[in-house]
């Protein structure tokens, strides 16, 4: 089964954890800092639009790229009273703009989701060509050390009143490819629950390798610190942001 089809039902309620508010403020701080105050920016990995719509709350023009059509749904569905936001359904690895943005921002580890160094090029190269001269790119990863010594091999329940998941994960150091098998239970209207299940599969990246990667692609190191805390990155960081930038590239 696609990832994110079944889970985008409930994908708001299990991720209810994530502190949102609090990221798209630093996300707003970090972006400000580089003279990004107003205009269009693309959030890259939408999913169901809580962030999307939280910048667009800041005053920004939005955009959200995502493959899954069942996510978009959801964004769309919630933001029935913000029609102004464009989602487009799109693969990161070749999506495509009418134009450029001021910033381009991925977050929960959607970038981990790339699992080859090509195709990280790729993606790399794209917003190198979507990002208006000197517009920042700003994006999260999960670090080896989470999926070493974290998810790695590890099984993981949660339950709610009518939903309830089972997600086992495989970590194959080797590769660096996290495969999360993840079941769901959903109470239908009936009352009895129904059983899906959905493969997902993420890659650890070394920051050293997406720097390389990047500066292929023609983008500026601009940083690298634990995520959403602004402090160094540590041995035992389960998440870091990187800040990229345009510099004058060619056209694609």
């Amino acid at each position: 089964m696609e990832a994110y089809s079944e889970f985008a039902k409930v994908y708001d309620l299990f991720m209810d954890n994530i502190p949102y508010d609090e990221w798209a403020g630093q996300i707003r701080q970090i972006l400000s800092r580089y003279g990004v105050d107003r205009g269009l920016i693309l959030d890259l990995g939408c999913g169901t639009g809580k962030m999307t719509r939280l910048l667009a709350s800041f005053g920004y023009d939005m955009i959200g790229v995502d493959s899954s059509e069942e996510m978009l749904a959801e964004a769309r569905e919630a933001d029935m009273s913000d029609p102004d936001i464009l989602y487009l359904c799109q693969d990161m690895r070749s999506f495509e703009l009418y134009g450029t943005v001021r910033a381009i921002v991925s977050i929960c580890d959607c970038m981990n989701y790339i699992l080859e160094e090509e195709d990280m090029l790729d993606v790399f190269r794209l917003v190198n060509n979507y990002l208006d001269p000197g517009g920042i790119f700003l994006f999260d990863l999960n670090t080896p050390y989470k999926y070493e010594q974290i998810l790695g091999d590890q099984t993981i329940g949660e339950a709610r009143e009518d939903h309830c998941f089972i997600w086992d994960n495989y970590y194959d150091k080797e590769s660096g490819i996290n495969e999360y098998a993840l079941n769901l239970f959903i109470q239908g209207e009936d009352g009895r629950y129904d059983r899906y299940e959905e493969f997902h599969y993420q890659k650890s990246w070394d920051v050293e390798k997406i720097r390389i990667l990047a500066e292929k692609a023609g983008l500026g190191w601009k940083g690298c610190f634990e995520a959403f805390t602004g402090g160094d990155m540590q041995a035992d960081s389960e998440r870091v942001c990187i800040i990229l930038q345009e510099q004058q590239k060619e056209r694609l």
